[in-house]
């Protein structure tokens, strides 16, 4: 196989994670190297490292710049919705439309990123707590709007909320068979805002 030529990377900082995610997807993050990033990239090795200090910088880097993305995209949207629930729907939508039009974005969330429990504390204390807020948000106004019920706990339910768009994600990516993955977030909603919703 040739190696992908080296002539005109515009932006190489963004190159590298692109490259990144292609490489930690095929071959897991600790099986991965820098110099295999590089190689994906159409860098030199030594490139990679006037951006990021180590693999693992990388690895956060790709975490951070997702989450950025996904809240930023999200709380952009969501102040266009007024119903509470309507705002549940476009974010189940949203996640799994997400991370199906990605497949190794989606693997190196579901697998890589929580590879060691040192990567899940580190994430779970940036971006992720973010999400979380996002969709407890949602949750609280619906309470407030009496259409939810009030005696859930808004976190506990935003928790469930993303677990159960986690595990189609999770299934998804473990599939031998190849199907759409943002269809499931009708599923999703169905069985949570049978729970959630006011009698």
């Amino acid at each position: 196989m040739s190696r992908p030529s080296r002539v005109a990377v515009p932006d190489k900082r963004e190159a590298i994670l692109k490259a990144a995610v292609k490489i930690f997807a095929k071959k897991g993050y600790f099986n991965s190297k820098v110099s295999d990033i590089a190689s994906e990239a159409g860098i030199a090795d030594g490139t990679v490292y006037l951006y990021f200090k180590s693999k693992d910088e990388v690895l956060r880097s790709v975490f951070d710049r997702t989450m950025e993305d996904f809240i930023s995209e999200g709380r952009a949207e969501l102040v266009k919705i007024s119903s509470p629930a309507e705002k549940l729907k476009w974010l189940a939508h949203f996640h799994l439309r997400k991370l199906g039009a990605d497949r190794d974005l989606a693997i190196v969330f579901q697998v890589e990123l929580r590879g060691s429990t040192k990567f899940m504390e580190e994430f779970s204390e940036k971006g992720f707590r973010q999400y979380l807020d996002v969709i407890k948000k949602v949750i609280e106004e619906g309470q407030k709007a009496n259409l939810f019920r009030k005696d859930i706990t808004p976190i506990t339910a935003a928790k469930i909320f993303y677990g159960a768009l986690d595990e189609m994600v999770t299934n998804w990516i473990l599939s031998k068979k190849s199907y759409p993955l943002e269809p499931f977030a009708d599923e999703v909603l169905k069985l949570f805002m049978g729970g959630i919703a006011r009698k």
